[in-house]
């Protein structure tokens, strides 16, 4: 009969229940380290926040650091998802387009950023299923830049650290602003002179 649909069962909903508390902590961890900075993350004022005692968030995580480690992973899906469609045939249009989205994940949340891209946190290291997604975006930078002939190690380091190191500028001086947003073009143009054949890229307009 129409409407004889079997209920959930009960460990499907508890589960569900489980998943969203997660969420829910999640979400209060990052208001908190976007408000206060990402050591100002205490256990007492994240189980206030969704409304529980701080013993009772061990039901949820294990320790701070897997609350951190939670964190990592969506930061790095999300940053995997920024880098991921770039839909520009031209491979040297493809890797400026990708250092612009990088800069542009990474700038405007600094908090993730932080988590995400230096050691803040004393101790804390990511677990291996939570860094898995951080070396995919790191093979996908690999494979773009491979598509412009660019394959040498060293290469790949200096690039991750002239894009890194404008991010980085950019959250410590002129949070915000555009000041080292406006160096990327130059920035990348200057790489692909020294290490692979490509016409230079017309500069952008400042923002």
């Amino acid at each position: 009969m129409l409407g004889d649909r079997p209920n959930p069962a009960p460990t499907d909903r508890r589960a569900a229940r489980r998943e969203a508390t997660k969420a829910e902590i999640l979400d209060a961890a990052w208001s908190i380290v976007r408000e206060n900075g990402l050591g100002a993350l205490a256990l007492r004022d994240l189980a206030a926040r969704v409304g529980m005692r701080a013993p009772s968030l061990y039901q949820y995580f294990a320790s701070k650091y897997a609350i951190y480690d939670a964190m990592f992973a969506q930061g790095a899906r999300a940053g995997l998802e920024a880098m991921r469609e770039i839909p520009i045939d031209d491979p040297g249009a493809a890797l400026r387009e990708g250092a612009h989205r990088f800069f542009e994940f990474a700038t405007s949340d600094p908090a993730r950023a932080q988590l995400l891209f230096q050691r803040t946190i004393p101790g804390f290291v990511p677990s291996p299923e939570a860094y898995a997604t951080a070396v995919e975006t790191l093979e996908l930078t690999r494979a773009r830049l491979a598509a412009v002939g660019i394959t040498d190690p060293d290469a790949t380091d200096l690039w991750t650290a002239l894009v890194s190191g404008l991010v980085n500028q950019q959250l410590a001086n002129d949070p915000g602003g555009t000041r080292w947003a406006r160096l990327i073009d130059r920035t990348v143009t200057m790489y692909l002179a020294d290490v692979a054949s490509l016409p230079p890229a017309p500069t952008k307009g400042k923002k």
